[in-house]
């Protein structure tokens, strides 16, 4: 079951992926006290986190004092972590942001696969959004943070981003075998869909 909870900051996603027992979380938008209106009691295995932009790590502290698992992002994520002008909250409407216990955080890179309780999740580094963006794929469910959100991709004037970058992540997604998107904001899609996102935002910026 996956679970999506949608934060007040930009409306960013956390999923939950649950076997009723325990379970496991993507990225860190909403309060540790929401959280566990999803959670009732379940064990958490692992969290995963997509990129390093404010919005999807704004409670990531307090997940690291709540929840005693392992913490997973990319490695090139990690320096946004503690950096205001990195995670772009500097110059947000929010106060700017700089995680402190981030050193519990593994440092993943390029692709693999990590068994997390009962679950086994595979990993592939991309990127254009920002350095550190992260795929994860669960049972053929993809989380890609906002290198895809419904009609949209993410923006490439970040630090980090990168239009040729984004471009072959958007190749990579169109080609990889999976059922269903769960995006960094918004609701989830169907490869079918999400594939003619995919060629109209590749045609476009590859002109």
């Amino acid at each position: 079951m996956i679970t999506r909870i949608e934060g007040n900051i930009l409306a960013s996603n956390t999923y939950v992926v649950s076997n009723g027992k325990s379970c496991f979380i993507v990225d860190c938008t909403v309060p540790v006290e929401k959280l566990k209106e999803t959670l009732l009691g379940q064990k958490v295995e692992a969290v995963f986190i997509t990129h390093g932009h404010y919005d999807h790590i704004y409670f990531l502290d307090e997940y690291l004092k709540t929840f005693d698992c392992k913490f997973y992002a990319s490695e090139f994520a990690i320096e946004y972590l503690s950096d205001a002008y990195k995670n772009a909250s500097r110059g947000s409407p929010y106060p700017e942001l700089e995680i402190k216990g981030f050193k519990k955080v593994t440092a993943l890179s390029y692709k693999g696969e990590i068994k997390a309780g009962v679950f086994a999740i595979k990993y592939f580094q991309l990127g254009g959004h920002s350095k550190g963006d992260m795929m994860f794929d669960f049972g053929k469910n993809i989380f890609v943070g906002d290198l895809v959100i419904g009609r949209d991709v993410g923006r490439t004037d970040l630090y980090g981003g990168d239009k040729n970058e984004m471009i072959k992540s958007l190749e990579f997604l169109e080609n990889y075998d999976y059922k269903i998107m769960f995006s960094g904001h918004g609701k989830e899609n169907e490869k079918d869909t999400q594939n003619k996102v995919i060629k109209i935002w590749k045609k476009y910026l590859s002109r």
